[in-house]
């Protein structure tokens, strides 16, 4: 069973800085994806539109989560460790959190219906036992996890979950998006959204994967990997070269019938790879840590990012809104996202002179602490 080594937890800014990197990496993605609404055609498309796309795709769809997922389990290992250093269980609390994240997710669901909140909340339930299990343990349960079991199982016996229905979901959300007002966007969502997005997480193979990324973040907690301590750097560079030895082994193989394992690993090793370089520029280049350090307050926001990008997002290209989901293809619709972006950021920086959380971050902590 794991105890607290009674070690300081203090603010770690290079995750701070990372959770904002992630968080404009989602919102840039969405806004090219249209938060979820696959329509016709777009009526402005650009001859770079596609190039933009596989580039986007490639950094972005799933290492920006993925990335989110990671410093998700480090947030839980933190808190944990703070509350065992003062002698007390933060299991129910951390229960009722995951409830209050629950109904957060629930209510953006109503906003965009591809919502990961709700999924966290419930996966996050399960970082309560992983909490009191030995390191070593929680280790090998990681690592089966993350290479996909439930996916290996079904590439070798042909066996797979029927989730049909979740293209037929979508495009009943979709229509409702594009053609409906924003009231029938809600009672979509409020239908479809979550069961979908579930649906959709066994699709692509990401539901263990996700549980596996909570995990390897405490376990990165544990081993406190993101404070500038020992021979961490060290263990960073060798997690920057063997997975870029593998992204690049994988860009040459084709998956074929086993891209539902091997394409969520690819991704995983190009996410070590953004993770590892990022820490070590962190804090082997100073001009790196003094330029990234300003998005430091942005991923200190996240939660209120999420759902901020959600409203924005909902109104520019829905049909309720500027219908922006008709009218531009990639590369205009990326640049919304930017525009996103820089409007969320500007909003967020005047809040955090005064304030240290964001406002929806304000209110979970303090419901979180309400009894």
């Amino acid at each position: 069973m794991y105890k607290t080594k009674g070690l300081k937890n203090g603010r770690i800014e290079v995750a701070d800085a990372l959770r904002g990197l992630a968080v404009i990496g989602i919102i840039l993605y969405h806004s090219v994806e249209h938060f979820n609404v696959f329509g016709p055609p777009a009526t402005y498309r650009l001859a770079c539109d596609n190039t933009v796309f596989r580039v986007l795709n490639l950094l972005l769809s799933g290492k920006m989560y993925g990335i989110f997922a990671v410093l998700f389990g480090l947030s839980f290992f933190i808190m944990r460790d703070n509350q065992e250093q003062k002698g007390n269980d933060f299991s129910l609390r951390f229960a009722w959190r995951m409830v209050l994240l629950f109904v957060l997710g629930a209510i953006n669901t109503c906003l965009y219906d591809g919502d990961i909140l709700t999924t966290y909340a419930l996966l996050g339930l399960l970082m309560i036992p992983a909490g009191y299990i030995s390191t070593p343990v929680l280790a090998v349960i990681t690592g089966i996890l993350l290479i996909q079991p439930t996916e290996i199982y079904s590439a070798l016996t042909g066996w797979t979950p029927d989730v049909s229905w979740v293209n037929g979901n979508y495009g009943k959300m979709g229509d409702a998006h594009i053609n409906g007002t924003f009231i029938d966007g809600v009672v979509a969502n409020a239908r479809y959204g979550f069961v979908t997005t579930m649906g959709w997480f066994i699709l692509v193979g990401r539901l263990t994967q996700t549980l596996g990324l909570f995990y390897l973040g405490i376990i990165f907690g544990r081993l406190r990997l993101f404070y500038d301590e020992g021979k961490n750097l060290r263990t960073w560079g060798i997690m920057l070269a063997v997975s870029a030895v593998l992204v690049l082994a994988g860009a040459f193989v084709d998956f074929g019938s086993w891209s539902k394992v091997l394409k969520p690993l690819h991704n995983l090793c190009i996410l070590t790879v953004i993770m590892s370089a990022f820490v070590l520029l962190w804090y082997k280049v100073s001009g790196f840590m003094k330029a990234l350090s300003k998005i430091c307050f942005f991923g200190r926001m996240s939660l209120t990012n999420y759902l901020l990008q959600s409203v924005l997002g909902s109104t520019l290209f829905y049909g309720f809104g500027l219908s922006l989901c008709t009218k531009l293809g990639t590369t205009w619709s990326a640049l919304v996202g930017v525009g996103i972006i820089a409007v969320q950021f500007t909003l967020l920086y005047f809040w955090s002179l005064k304030h240290q959380r964001g406002p929806l971050e304000t209110i979970w902590r303090k419901l979180t602490w309400i009894w």
